[in-house]
């Protein structure tokens, strides 16, 4: 059930004490034997807030040295592209990591405007720093101080190796491992350097022009500005804020910057479902600010605090739901709009995104790739040119040049922002009327995700059924026709659970940051036989787990 204020604008009760968050960095100590105050990588890092003492300035001492000892024994030698966005605890965290990456004689390069850093930024600098090597001397790799969408007293810090995506669990599990061995000790191991010494050590970078003036290479900015297209980016108050200007000024766009405001508290923000300020470009809640200004713009963007999520709201549609755009730039990008494209580039997706997609691949011919819940499973086909495309139902997409060289193989919310402008001015129809064409040919999904309470060993057990587990061989009133624990794309590991029939899904899979396992579901039927489907996966994965997870 949604909060009663979910969609109203925050009130100063809702409000995060920056003073306090930022002390609590500094001062908090965490407990080494705490599950909860330990170095944790999910799928896009680091992160925990620091007044649970789950995101201190020892968490972040600790990762750093580790990163640093992990790229010396991997060989990477070149420089770090450092960047951070908007949150509260982003620039302490990033000063630290300063001060240990210059006491390891790391190379570091720094935004040339002291600004914020998107994270698909940080993702360009690398992959052109490398010219598309992952081996030999001299490689590049960057950190990206972000919690992404996370509430204002969260912060994050993830690595993205040479390959300029989000690093794998063969990375992350070793510079987690090393980095709690090291707060354990004490942090006796850990380099450092005082900050002013190593803020002037830095390298100047010029983050934006490098990401801005390369985008004519990637989307069709020229039709968009000979269209006319009237575009609204609100960059909900986080990294893109810098980006979006420049991005109109130099392409010569009629695009407009809804809300030019950073503001570590987020007191513009409407709350989110649940009534906590959360930059969610995908939600009706977070975004309803924008899109009550819907019918200003031709189109209107979102993104979240790091801007590697995208947000499309349309005067016909209002905010549209993820797995409808992403089912829309799948059609227009391999319909034709990127006749340069190898004719073998496949489409990504994860296995929690709609089937709608499946669809989409099928009436075009393209093959389809689906792989486990995380970005980092697109990066070898981004990287090689193998994938065109690679999507995910939270928002998080990327694509290749218009020529089918590597663009980003991290997420980018600016790129899919723009495409929706590139469909428009293309094709003269919003990309939500493009998606009601799609539903006319394929039908009509209706797709949710809800939560149910778990203990840390049932998410454990979750997270290592077989398929085996699962004993009943219908689902609202459909045979089941596939018991997955692991992507039919790559073979690997789904942390979950996913039963599939003809016309439905549903898809289970532990949180990695709240005692809730997740159920993804969807249906051709409509939105009563997914009611069915939610309420047989409980009984399902209920069973699996020894009936203990009502």
């Amino acid at each position: 059930m949604s909060h009663e204020r979910a969609g109203t604008t925050a009130e100063p009760a809702d409000l995060i004490d920056v003073a306090q968050v930022v002390t609590a960095y500094y001062t908090g100590v965490p407990d080494p034997d705490d599950p909860d105050q330990q170095v944790a990588f999910g799928t896009s890092g680091h992160r925990g807030t620091s007044l649970r003492t789950a995101f201190n300035e020892t968490h972040i001492l600790a990762t750093t040295q580790a990163i640093c000892e992990y790229r010396r024994e991997q060989g990477y030698d070149g420089p770090l592209f450092i960047g951070r966005d908007t949150h509260a605890l982003s620039e302490p965290a990033w000063s630290t990591a300063l001060e240990v990456l210059v006491a390891n004689d790391v190379t570091v390069l720094v935004d040339d405007r002291d600004g914020y850093t998107p994270t698909p930024a940080v993702s360009h600098a690398i992959l052109r720093a490398n010219g598309g090597r992952t081996t030999g001397s001299g490689l590049a790799d960057g950190i990206v101080v972000t919690p992404s969408h996370n509430p204002p007293a969260d912060g994050g810090f993830k690595y993205n190796p040479p390959h300029g995506g989000p690093a794998d669990s063969d990375a992350t599990k070793v510079i987690a491992a090393r980095a709690n061995e090291l707060i354990r000790g004490g942090l006796d191991g850990v380099r450092r350097v005082p900050f002013a010494r190593a803020r002037a050590a830095a390298t100047a970078y010029d983050f934006l022009g490098g990401y801005v003036d390369d985008l004519p290479n990637v989307v069709d900015l020229e039709a968009i500005r000979r269209a006319g297209v009237r575009i609204g980016a609100d960059p909900l108050g986080g990294a893109s804020v810098g980006y979006w200007g420049q991005i109109a000024e130099r392409h010569g766009l009629d695009l407009h910057v809804v809300n030019p405001l950073v503001d570590a508290t987020w007191r513009f923000m409407t709350l989110d479902w649940d009534g906590k300020i959360r930059m969610d470009c995908s939600s009706p809640s977070a975004m309803a600010s924008l899109v009550a200004q819907k019918d200003a713009y031709d189109i209107a963007t979102g993104n979240d605090a790091d801007a590697d999520r995208h947000g499309i709201v349309t005067p016909d549609a209002g905010l549209m739901n993820p797995n409808h755009f992403l089912a829309v730039a799948i059609g227009h990008l391999f319909g034709g709009a990127r006749p340069d494209w190898p004719e073998t580039a496949r489409i990504g997706k994860t296995l929690v995104s709609s089937s709608m997609i499946d669809r989409v691949a099928a009436s075009l011919g393209k093959p389809l790739v689906e792989v486990p819940v995380g970005f980092k499973w697109f990066v070898p086909g981004l990287l090689d040119g193998s994938f065109g495309f690679g999507g995910e139902e939270s928002a998080g997409a990327s694509f290749l040049r218009r020529d089918g060289s590597t663009w980003t193989t991290d997420k980018d919310g600016l790129l899919l922002c723009l495409l929706g402008a590139e469909i428009l001015a293309t094709t003269e129809q919003t990309p939500s009327q493009h998606y009601a064409a799609l539903v006319a040919e394929h039908g009509d999904p209706a797709y949710a995700r809800v939560d149910a309470p778990a203990t840390r060993e049932q998410k454990a057990a979750l997270a290592a059924l077989s398929p085996d587990a699962v004993t009943a061989t219908e689902l609202a009133g459909e045979p089941i026709t596939g018991k997955l624990t692991e992507a039919p794309g790559n073979g690997a590991a789904i942390g979950g659970l996913k039963v599939t029939t003809e016309s439905a899904w549903f898809a289970a899979r532990p949180s990695g940051t709240e005692d809730v396992y997740k159920i993804y579901a969807e249906s051709f039927r409509g939105p009563d036989h997914l009611a069915q489907v939610q309420e047989q996966a409980r009984e399902v994965v209920s069973a699996a787990l020894g009936g203990s997870s009502q």
